[in-house]
């Protein structure tokens, strides 16, 4: 039975007794301590971001942020709020940090704030869990906004001051009560408490008048550098915020060492010398297997020593089945913190990620108003949880990521804003980027210049990269971008190429499979849809396991469409079962693979023979470059067939159809290997098309409009919601659970430890927005995620559901 409010009311509470949190419940957390540790934990923000880019043209900013953080919260003074943190208390109905808002007026006076200083920390107080007004086009897609919540209809003293209840009144903020908490507050600034004067205007008065003031701030359109600062500064405080309730300290150690190329065990290649001397933005072209990726991290390592405070290093790959292999090679390689057997390499993707940074902005007021008695500590638990998980994320210095979600920290607001303000004094190594398409590679570019605004540096490292790519890479950005292309040479000549007319399954094609794998050679053969990958496995895996019955994985199937956890077994079985050549290692390795476009990056495999379909020119570099991969085969060039494909998905046609010209025409011109120039050759044919051209208009088209839509800030403060759908819809991808593996989900996104979010994430399953019908996709609002159907096998993955014969 809850408390009799009369009874609460009238009783003494101390400033003591005030908590910030219902958790943990055997001690629930302090105000002071709560308020106190935020405002401590922005200092290990400033020491990380420092006053890189545009930050550095407001000196104002962390003193703001640190006052912000200081009285965010305590609106939660309010006996309605401390009432509802108790075990079945009823849910207050108001927003603390509306009432927060009176406490941001009185200390203003007594601190001799100047108006842009008040009007700043208020608007940080305010809006770090709510937006302030609707999207610009008037919709709101998330949780109602500020403007909405309070208005003129609002009965502001009921709210906060005097709140009517059934037998009587509570009394929101008591006068001794009060008075702790503003000396607390004075002493903690350093100055004097202000003065209580007779008629004094209430605390409900001085939040309904200064709400109005921000409210109005914000309500039309401002200047973009000023929006900009304006939501790096509610980021540094969302962050800060969540990190201190989770009581997560920001990582310090950086698993990169400065020295990383004095380390290498080899001499290090020019192109990897060459990265190491950049001092700034960086464009890559190399190889294969020419260690692309350790030239990176030497250039990582460089700028290390050039940037202020404590840049974090992201890492993004094109595909989420590369991802876990990148963090699992960073543990392995870079340097623990001390006391550690491993580096700490964070990875943000996905669903789990969406929900953990969503989840962790609900507090212990987020409910609607008028809602009723909730099970004690249950939602408080899941938020707790969900808050320490995604702080997770952000502690580590260095991160693997896809470039969805750092493009989500553009779309601002508390959810993302957090985001953003990690994207400031970072390092972005943008690897293979040349997989996406126009659309979302226009994008990218338009990123990389908000990026260099937030004092940030790029490099972009891929073995193929087009010049209209490049192109369109130094147009984005203002300050100097140095290209380094790996010397010609640099690898040897792995591969004789046969372009093939006839299907890669076609009888004659697969008979000729069958023989390598008869003749004891390790196979690879890529298609180009989940489909028919998994048609060609049928076929091909018996005779894979006849040759080598010992073997558990002597067959192996790898696509985007299996469950996280399965995928990540399968990689981890490639990569033991077909690592990079050694010298000494027999001709024949024996085994099969077959794959989607998943096995183009990251992934460091290799085979004896390849057979792949046509895909665009980049897409087949890369396939070969899992053939042979450093060239020590004992036979020297071995054969890698490009067949033609009797459809182009899911690419686009114009590509493929250019692949296959500029493949035909190398032919014709004599050349049957895919060396370096090569390479160069096929680039410059596919691109010097009808298509090529249309390729660069589409992505600058994109670069432009993404630029005018999404990384625009003169609205810093309007719910942005539907941005982020409308961009999780243009990257046309979303994770999936299936029906069976529910109860499981629910078990572990309900279980008692952070780390049970991420471990939810092996269940889901990457899937395009247009092929949820196909599976009977169906949004859960409980779970958060789409539920589908379909039959799933680990070693198979995901096919669509049967449809029930039909009975005439």
């Amino acid at each position: 039975m809850a408390p009799d409010p009369l009874t609460q009311a009238s009783r003494r509470r101390w400033l003591t007794e005030v908590r910030a949190k219902s958790t943990p419940v055997n001690d629930p957390e302090r105000l002071t301590t709560h308020s106190r540790t935020v405002h401590d934990v922005v200092g290990q923000i400033e020491a990380r971001v420092a006053a890189a880019g545009v930050l550095a043209t407001e000196p104002a900013f962390w003193s703001r942020v640190r006052t912000a953080a200081l009285l965010h919260d305590t609106g939660k003074v309010a006996e309605g709020f401390q009432q509802q943190l108790r075990p079945g208390g009823e849910l207050w109905g108001q927003r603390h940090e509306v009432l927060s808002l009176a406490y941001v007026d009185l200390l203003a006076a007594a601190a001799g704030w100047s108006g842009e200083d008040r009007l700043v920390i208020a608007t940080l107080v305010a809006t770090h869990h709510r937006a302030l007004h609707s999207s610009s086009s008037g919709v709101a897609g998330g949780k109602p906004p500020l403007s909405q919540t309070y208005n003129a209809r609002t009965r502001w003293d009921e709210a906060f001051t005097h709140t009517p209840l059934p037998g009587g009144v509570q009394v929101q903020v008591t006068r001794g009560l009060h008075q702790e908490l503003v000396a607390w507050l004075a002493g903690f600034l350093r100055v004097d408490p202000p003065f209580a004067t007779p008629g004094e205007v209430t605390l409900a008065e001085r939040a309904r008048a200064l709400l109005e003031l921000v409210l109005a701030a914000w309500r039309l359109p401002v200047k973009e550098h000023q929006g900009l600062l304006a939501v790096l500064a509610q980021g540094a405080l969302t962050l800060a915020d969540h990190a201190g309730s989770a009581h997560e300290r920001l990582q310090t150690h950086m698993p990169l060492p400065t020295d990383y190329l004095a380390r290498f065990p080899h001499t290090p290649y020019p192109h990897q010398r060459q990265a190491a001397a950049v001092d700034g933005h960086l464009v890559l072209i190399a190889p294969t297997g020419s260690g692309k990726t350790e030239a990176g991290l030497a250039w990582a390592a460089r700028q290390l020593t050039t940037m202020p405070g404590q840049p974090r290093l992201v890492w993004t790959l094109p595909y989420r089945a590369s991802l876990n292999a990148a963090r699992e090679r960073f543990r392995d390689t870079l340097v623990p913190a001390p006391g550690d057997q491993q580096a700490d390499i964070g990875l943000l993707h996905g669903t789990i990620a969406h929900t953990l940074l969503t989840q962790a902005l609900e507090d212990d007021c987020a409910a609607a108003h008028g809602a009723g008695r909730r099970e004690p500590t249950v939602d408080q638990a899941r938020r707790a949880r969900a808050r320490a998980g995604a702080m997770r994320l952000f502690a580590q210095r260095l991160r693997v990521a896809t470039p969805h979600q750092l493009l989500r920290g553009a779309i601002a607001g508390p959810a993302y804003s957090s985001v953003l303000l990690e994207q400031t004094n970072s390092l972005f190594v943008l690897d293979e980027l040349h997989a996406y398409e126009p659309e979302t590679f226009g994008r990218l570019c338009a990123a990389m210049g908000l990026w260099e605004r937030l004092g940030s540096r790029i490099a972009v490292l891929s073995a193929t990269l087009a010049p209209p790519m490049i192109t369109l890479i130094n147009e984005s950005v203002t300050q100097r971008v140095a290209c380094h292309r790996a010397p010609q040479g640099t690898s040897p000549v792995r591969h004789r190429l046969i372009v093939d007319e006839k299907p890669l399954a076609d009888p004659e094609s697969l008979d000729r499979l069958r023989t390598w794998l008869r003749q004891g050679h390790s196979v690879l053969a890529v298609a180009n849809t989940v489909a028919a990958a998994q048609g060609l496995f049928d076929e091909l895996a018996d005779e894979a396991r006849a040759a080598d019955p010992a073997d558990p994985h002597a067959a192996l199937l790898l696509h985007s469409r299996f469950k996280n956890r399965d995928r990540a077994t399968i990689e981890k079985n490639l990569l033991v079962r077909h690592p990079e050549r050694r010298t000494g290692d027999p001709a024949g390795r024996g085994g099969l693979a077959v794959a989607t476009q998943t096995v183009e990056v990251s992934l460091q495999l290799d085979f004896d023979r390849g057979a792949v379909e046509l895909a665009p020119v980049e897409a087949v570099a890369q396939r070969a470059g899992r053939v042979n991969r450093r060239g020590r085969h004992p036979d020297g060039p071995v054969e890698f067939r490009v067949h033609h494909t009797p459809g182009p998905r899911p690419y686009d046609a114009g590509a493929v159809d250019a692949a296959w010209q500029a493949l035909t025409t190398l032919v014709e011109e004599g050349t049957d290997t895919l060396s370096e120039q090569d390479i160069d050759r096929l680039l410059a044919l596919a691109y010097d098309t009808k298509w090529g051209k249309e390729w660069a208009e589409a992505a600058r088209r994109a670069r432009n409009t993404f630029a005018s839509d999404f990384l625009t800030f003169t609205d810093p403060f309007h719910d942005r919601s539907e941005f982020a759908q409308a961009l999780s819809e243009q990257f046309n991808s979303v994770e999936v659970l299936h029906r069976d593996d529910a109860d499981e989900y629910v078990e572990l996104t309900a279980g008692g430890r952070s780390e049970h979010f991420l471990l939810a994430a092996g269940l889901l399953i990457p899937l395009r927005y247009s092929q949820l019908p196909t599976y009977h996709g169906q949004y859960d609002r409980r779970l958060g995620v789409h539920v589908i159907d379909g039959e799933y096998d680990e070693t198979t993955g995901l096919k669509p559901p049967q449809e029930p014969e039909t009975i005439l």
